[in-house]
Parts: structure tokens; sequence; C-alpha cells
């Protein structure tokens, strides 16, 4: 069973309809959450909601096979899937073609639609969008429709109307609008959950809304009419590595933006995954590599600061040559400072917050340079989004991304080097680089030995 929810738009929704939903029906079924697009922010609350790690699916990073194969992955002793769509359901990469949109998933899954509308003063006009979002692509099994922001019954029930009537699409439910079940925004988007200690009074009051508001038993027959998968998988990573490898994985409040799928490709390339918190232990596990992902560090600077004997740990291992790969939060740790705030200081630089989105694009990326991810000549699909940057002075190595679409950190490039640690503002999925884990534990393997 799967189903996906999409939105006419961003802000109509989604996540909080999504996530209410999710939980809802974990009371009766196994539920497997999934996100459309790079976003690791709603999948935290997913994952919360249903206790299963959600997952992203993302046609900019993986070919139409390697969606399947991906969301088969992730569905192996499941019992259902909910998709939560990013943006409108036709938003992608460009105006003309499908790629990084909801649609394209929907397409490649074959799963059923659920459109929400943000209904706000709309009745007829309701329809209209209904109509529309049906004709532009009739491969798109757009099922029913939810019905946010409604004012009351009476609205509701007018809307529907014109709705089912107009359009023959049914609406399952209508959510009347209440400022307070909205949570706060921050500078990457929805506050992560594993942040906020009332998350799971948030997600409570969306399920009891979604329970008293939608009809759950006819989402769950929609989600039944999906056909079975047929087509073709391509595997989203390849087994390189055959040897053991320990992998030192940066996970607490401050670094947590990993791709599920990132953690599984290590695994299968023979690696033991070590979490530890650079924020709270006082050492580094017994490791061969260190993998450090994107999050907060500039709101947690001062304290990443004052666990000195991590910082010496970090830096010395980074001394011996052992691999060090980080991402976006990741990176900032590495530099000399945050703010002014003296981090591990691999780098000689310096990272500070800016006021504005610095980036917010899918890239494209050319290696310039062997790295202990990828070799020279490779070209991936990522993405970059943050408010910080990078200030440089005066570059000390060739950096080893040629930037071809996006920013990147320094003059349309990324990835700094030294010895053996690789730091980038582009975020990594493995499906766009499928070599990634097994290039990482190879390079695990050979320099700590």
């Amino acid at each position: 069973m799967r189903i996906i929810l999409a939105g006419t738009g961003s802000a109509v929704g989604k996540t909080t309809i999504a996530t209410g939903i999710m939980k809802a029906l974990s009371k009766k079924y196994d539920v497997q959450p999934f996100k459309v697009g790079p976003d690791y922010i709603d999948p935290s609350y997913h994952t919360l909601a249903t206790g299963n790690t959600s997952r992203n699916l993302d046609s900019f990073f993986m070919k139409e096979g390697q969606v399947r194969d991906s969301f088969l992955k992730g569905m192996e002793g499941k019992d259902i899937a909910v998709i939560e769509g990013v943006r409108g359901l036709y938003e992608g990469i460009d105006s003309i073609n499908d790629i990084g949109s909801t649609a394209s998933v929907a397409k490649a899954l074959k799963a059923p639609v659920i459109l929400i509308i943000n209904s706000r003063s709309l009745v007829k006009s309701a329809a209209a969008l209904v109509l529309g979002f049906k004709s532009l692509d009739p491969e798109i099994n757009i099922a029913g429709v939810i019905l946010n922001k409604v004012k009351n019954k009476a609205h509701y029930e007018k809307t529907k109307r014109s709705i089912e009537e107009i359009t023959k699409t049914e609406v399952i439910g209508g959510i009347v609008r209440d400022d307070n079940i909205s949570i706060e925004q921050r500078h990457l988007g929805l506050v992560p959950a594993r942040e906020r200690e009332t998350s799971i009074k948030f997600i409570d009051i969306w399920s009891k809304t979604i329970q008293e508001s939608i009809d759950l038993d006819r989402l769950v027959e929609i989600a039944k009419s999906a056909p079975k998968i047929t087509s073709e998988t391509i595997p989203i990573w390849n087994k390189l590595n055959k040897q053991p490898v320990k992998i030192g994985v940066a996970y607490d409040e401050v670094f947590n933006f990993y791709y599920k799928e990132n953690i599984e490709s290590l695994e299968a390339n023979n690696a033991k995954i070590e979490y530890f918190s650079p924020l709270n232990d006082e050492c580094l596990p017994d490791i061969d590599a260190l993998y450090i992902g994107g999050g907060y560090p500039e709101l947690f600077s001062k304290e990443l600061a004052a666990n000195s004997q991590m910082l010496s740990d970090i830096k010395q291992f980074h001394d011996e040559s052992r691999p060090i790969f980080a991402e976006c939060g990741g990176l900032m740790y590495l530099m000399n400072s945050i703010h002014d705030d003296k981090v591990v200081d691999i780098y000689p630089y310096k990272a500070v917050l800016t006021d504005r989105v610095q980036a917010l694009k899918y890239t494209i990326a050319e290696v310039q340079e062997d790295n202990i991810i990828s070799k020279k000549g490779e070209v991936f699909h990522g993405h970059e989004f943050h408010y910080s940057k990078v200030i440089v002075n005066e570059l000390k190595n060739p950096l080893a991304f040629k930037i071809t679409r996006g920013k990147g950190s320094y003059d349309l490039q990324d990835g700094f080097m030294e010895k053996n640690t690789l730091a980038s503002y582009v975020h990594t999925h493995v499906a766009a680089m499928p070599n990634f884990a097994g290039n990482l534990c190879i390079s695990a393997k050979e320099l700590g030995d």
C-alpha cells in the first residue's frame, strides 16, 4: 500500500497533515514514511511519529529505477507507505520537465496522489485548482483531495460539493484553520523534531486533528489501489569494500542531517557504524574513518568550543592522515572558528552565519581531484542549503569539486582538502554517487592500516 500527499504549493500544510496521518495510521499499521526531495527536517517529524526512519525519494539524485529500488528497500516488512511531497505537485528543477518533482516520484511508483489545498477563501475556485492539476498530466492519479484551513463545516461542505461535482474527484476530509497547531520556522525550514521537547505533543495534536477531520479508512482504500511495482529497479549503491572497517558518525543535537541510505550503504560495504557526540562525548570512539554530517553547529558553537578534548581528538585524527568526510554543518565544525568560537581548526578559515540564504539549490559537481569518496572526472548531483559562509582570505589547497550548477563554498568550487580530510557545503546522496560508501570504506581500510 502506498499514497502520496502532495500540495498545490508550499505552505499548504503538507508536513502537518502528512505527519498527523502517519501518526494516526501507526495505531493500526506499520507505517514507512518517505519525503520527496532532499529535505532533512520534515523526515525528523515522520520518524518521531512512526518510529520508523523516514527516507528521501528524489528524482534529481536518483534515476527512475533507483527511486523504485530505494522505495522497495524501505518498504521491506512494512504495511503502508505515506509519502510527503515537496512544494507543489509539479514543481521540479525547471518549469518544463518533472525532474525533482513529486509528480516524477508518483509516476515512478505508480502511486495514487491525495492533493492538499489551502482552501482559505476558496469554494468553486478550489474545483478549478483540482481540475487544472488533474488535466496537466493524465499519468498522475489524483485520487482524492484534502481541504486545509476551511473556515467551518459549512465552508467545507460547499467546497467539497463543488470539487466532487465539477471534477469527479473525491474529497476525503477537511481541516478547520487553527494557528495553534503550526510549528515555528527556522532558517532551514521547520525546526528539527529532535530539538523540540514539545514535538511529541505537537504530533499528538496533529494526529488527533487528522482522526477527527479525515476519512482514514478511505485513504487506506486508495493506498491499496496502487498496483504492484514491476518496472525495472537500479541499485542505489555499489558494493566495493570487503574488509571490515569502523566508521565514526557524529550524531547528536548538533549534527543529525544524514540520509538513511548513506548509512546503510556504508554498512553494506562492511562498515560498523560507531555513533558519537561531538557535543557530549569527551573523545572519539575507536574508528578507521570519520563522517560528520550537517546540522546547526552555529547554534551550539560555544558548547562545541568548550569540548576541548573532542576538538583535540578530531584534530589528531586528521593529523595522523586518517580519513574525515564532512558536509555543511560538519564543514563549519572543521574550520578554525564558528563566529569567534574556536573549533577543530583543520582549515585556516572562519565560518560565519549571515542573515540571508547563501545557497539554496540542487547542485552538479565535477570532481577535480581524487579524494576519499570520489575520483577525478566523476560528476555527481547534490544539494546546498545554508545561511552560513566560509571566509577565505587566501586559499591553501585546490578544492576537490568544480560546481557547474549551484554556488559552492568558494569561486564556484567546493570540497576543501587537507591531508585526507574532505569538507564540502554540498550534501551528497549515495544514489547520486553510488561509489561513495565503498570509496570511504576503502579509504578507511587503506589509511587506517
